[in-house]
């Protein structure tokens, strides 16, 4: 409107509806555009357009006065740093060689899937068109890729391979069956059933082409490139995925003596598990002797039941959990995940809910020592209590606050603190379960020490009891892994490959959790007897993103 007044919160918003109209996989995530059949462009000139747009809000908001209004001006400060942290990553060229076994550009064809309503006929006949777009968003991609061996930006070849596997699962290859898209279109309409199918087949004919591109063209160019990314690149990704310029040898040295404390809390809990075992040992019984869940639709219910029983529990005592905060919907992820259980929030309407999705890995029996944990991460009061609270104040914030420009480490670091408050809490005071909770805790700090070690190239610790002095390798971040961590050995795989991948994501869950401590501790020393827990989390969670360099300081001030 030309009477409109400018506000970073409008420029914000604007710069949100620009990306949705360009990012198909936005627009279906915000629950926007609704029959769109658009695939995303993954072409050299389609990332070009996206930083393109990034440059001219930059512009816009280097044009506006600086803000009187506090709400105002921590939006121009989160939308200056994401937007330049963004850029960064584009003009390091990182989306030439962007391949790994999560939240790649790649999984967006199939993602974008997920978040569309599918209640009516004209619902599947955008699924429809959507697939038959799906072979030239590949096209896309293969000429980002085409252009990143031009380059010589490669990925390393543990990713190529890690999503040829995938991609080989989304086919069916491996169990026989017709392959995620024929199965997806399986529940629509009988009336649309000839072009479901057929869309549906051209899809998996288009995934089974690039793969085999990826592996017989591309896969060996990238013999040779490291797994490393090195001190630059990684300083560039540690801002983008915590807001922060981090003292990353201080990060390293902090982790070590995390790993240290919980190691020891771990051997404590272990002889309440098996009186004189050790950790692993009790951890192997657990696996082997501990309740578990026996088929994949028992645990999505078990889980289900787990995320409404927190909600019971924590509302109106911890938390106020109300309206479409109440809905979360436990999912199991489809094949050619990776093995990490992950959470997508709801549309901005509320229309779909928060969902979290639990990966099988063709297992059928699932203890559940470690899963009460996990799930307060993913579910509630984790992830769905955070991003469903944020799509609850939009409209007071901003909807890009609250979406678009969310902070890694942000919502990872207040997931893992709720791990840590059910504990605080008296909800994992079973043996197994807290075992399994010091195991989470344990996994997060492995992720930092061997996340910076390996990317670094640095030492092992002289004083440390695992091959002190030994620089890290994937190899030995294997071995580092399974002597102290009781994830099972795909899972175990499949993290080496992705914090090789996606450099510096892993190390914002210890260090976003260290930020939420901090800012409740310097709350509550403030406040003294005054201090509400209930209030300062709802304080807490109404604030929208912020990055590391400003979370600790906005949260003691609540």
């Amino acid at each position: 409107m030309a009477n409109e007044t400018i506000t970073a919160r409008t420029i914000a918003d604007r710069h949100l509806e620009q990306v949705a109209a360009h990012v198909p996989l936005v627009a279906a995530w915000l629950g926007l555009n609704p029959g769109d059949e658009r695939q995303p462009d993954l072409s050299p000139e389609g990332f070009e357009a996206l930083a393109g747009l990034a440059r001219g809000t930059l512009t816009s908001l280097a044009a506006l006065p600086a803000p009187a209004d506090p709400a105002d001006l921590a939006c121009a400060r989160l939308l200056r740093e994401r937007l330049t942290a963004e850029l960064a990553v584009h003009d390091s060229g990182e989306h030439f060689r962007q391949l790994r076994n999560i939240a790649a550009h790649v999984h967006q064809v199939r993602d974008i899937f997920t978040y569309m309503p599918t209640a009516t006929d004209d619902d599947w006949a955008a699924v429809a068109g959507r697939m038959r777009n799906l072979p030239a968003a590949l096209d896309g991609y293969r000429a980002t890729l085409t252009e990143g061996m031009d380059r010589r930006l490669l990925a390393a070849p543990r990713q190529a391979a890690a999503v040829v596997d995938q991609l080989t699962a989304w086919t069916g290859g491996g169990t026989g069956g017709a392959g995620w898209f024929a199965e997806f279109v399986a529940s629509g309409p009988e009336r649309l059933r000839g072009e479901l199918d057929a869309a549906a087949l051209r899809a998996t004919a288009a995934v089974a082409g690039f793969r085999d591109w990826l592996r017989d063209t591309y896969a060996p160019a990238t013999t040779g490139t490291p797994d490393a990314v090195g001190r630059e690149r990684y300083r560039i990704a540690v801002r983008h995925h915590t807001g922060a310029d981090v003292d990353l040898d201080e990060a390293y040295a902090w982790a070590w003596d995390e790993f240290r404390r919980t190691a020891a809390e771990m051997r404590t809990a272990a002889d309440r598990v098996l009186p004189g075992a050790g950790v692993l040992e009790a951890m192997h019984h657990l696996e082997k002797h501990g309740p578990a869940v026996e088929g994949e639709e028992a645990v999505r219910d078990w889980l289900q039941q787990l995320m409404d029983g927190a909600i019971t529990a924590l509302h109106g005592t911890h938390f106020d959990i109300s309206g479409p905060l109440r809905r979360v919907e436990s999912r199991i992820a489809p094949a050619g995940s990776a093995a990490s259980p992950y959470y997508s929030a709801p549309s901005l309407d509320f229309s779909r809910p928060g969902r979290t999705y639990f990966p099988t890995v063709g297992r059928q029996t699932f203890p559940t020592w470690q899963l009460v944990s996990i799930w307060y991460h993913e579910g509630v009061p984790g992830h769905h209590l955070q991003l469903a609270q944020w799509v609850a104040v939009a409209d007071r914030l901003s909807r890009y606050q609250t979406t678009l420009g969310k902070v890694s480490a942000n919502v990872e670091g207040w997931a893992l603190y709720a791990e840590r408050l059910m504990d605080e809490l008296g909800f994992l005071d079973d043996p197994a379960h807290r075992l399994g909770f010091l195991d989470e805790q344990m996994l997060r700090t492995i992720r930092v020490i061997i996340d910076i070690g390996m990317h670094l190239g640095l030492a092992v610790p002289a004083d440390a009891e695992f091959h002190p002095g030994e620089r890290w390798t994937p190899e030995l971040a294997t071995e580092f892994m399974a002597t102290y961590n009781g994830s099972p050995a795909e899972l175990r795989d499949s993290e080496i490959v992705r914090y090789l991948g996606w450099p510096a994501q892993a190390i914002g869950y210890k260090l976003g959790e260290r930020a939420w401590l901090a800012g409740r501790e310097a709350a509550r020393r403030r406040q003294g007897a005054a201090f509400d827990l209930r209030a300062w989390h709802m304080k807490a969670l109404a604030q929208g993103s912020l990055g590391l360099d400003d979370l600790a300081d906005q949260l003691a001030a609540l």
